[in-house]
């Protein structure tokens, strides 16, 4: 099998530059057959280290949210991209947005804007979940709870005094439908409490979402 069908069966997943170092073992100089596929349009550069097969060559396309996993760890897709992706805030979020437990960063890319926002340990530990995206694309997402909390959290300014604001929050400003609030894991979101940011702003959504039981 020559090089160009290997990455071409890559084509689903992420390039990092170890593993086109691999593909390129029997190349004296790796690199420059990397920067050779780069200008023959074979692979397209996302940021230093990391690389797609070009779409001009493959059918597949790498899922953003794998991409985000890939670009920066350790992280999880949260905030609006994971509200979103649950279809519990209405609009539809162009940047992909996720937590990592390093320092906060943004990039701008030929593919689109990814940015990661520091989470402290072990909070950040909290509601991932491994979600499948297509065939042979599994990228971490925050659970929709942690996604909720995450936002929260993020939120600059933002501090619920009482049931009542959590509610306008969710309702009004973020737009979450009750019947969805109603299936958030409540209990699940009391156990994370203690070692989370803003818990009493936290404490106060919680509170609004148990006058449904």
């Amino acid at each position: 099998m020559n090089l160009i069908q290997r990455i071409r069966n890559l084509s689903s997943q992420p390039l990092t530059h170890q593993l086109l170092s691999s593909l390129l073992k029997s190349y004296k100089r790796p690199n420059d057959k990397i920067h050779e596929l780069i200008s023959a349009g074979i692979i397209e550069p996302v940021k230093k280290g990391l690389y797609l097969p070009s779409a001009k060559r493959s059918e597949t396309r790498t899922e953003p949210f794998l991409l985000a996993n890939h670009m920066l760890g350790p992280s999880y897709v949260s905030f609006d991209s994971a509200l979103s992706y649950y279809g519990l805030i209405p609009e539809w979020v162009f940047e992909v947005s996720s937590a990592t437990t390093k320092a906060s960063r943004s990039f701008n890319t030929p593919t689109g804007a990814f940015s990661f926002t520091r989470m402290p340990l072990p909070y950040y530990s909290f509601g991932i979940r491994q979600v499948e995206l297509g065939k042979n694309q599994h990228a971490l997402i925050a659970s929709p709870e942690k996604a909720l909390f995450d936002k929260i959290v993020h939120t600059a300014g933002l501090k619920l005094r009482s049931k009542i604001a959590a509610g306008d929050y969710l309702i009004e400003n973020l737009r979450i439908e009750e019947d969805q609030l109603q299936q958030l894991a409540r209990k699940t979101m009391e156990t994370w409490l203690t070692d989370s940011p803003k818990r009493e702003s936290l404490a106060q959504v919680i509170k609004f979402i148990r006058h449904y039981d």
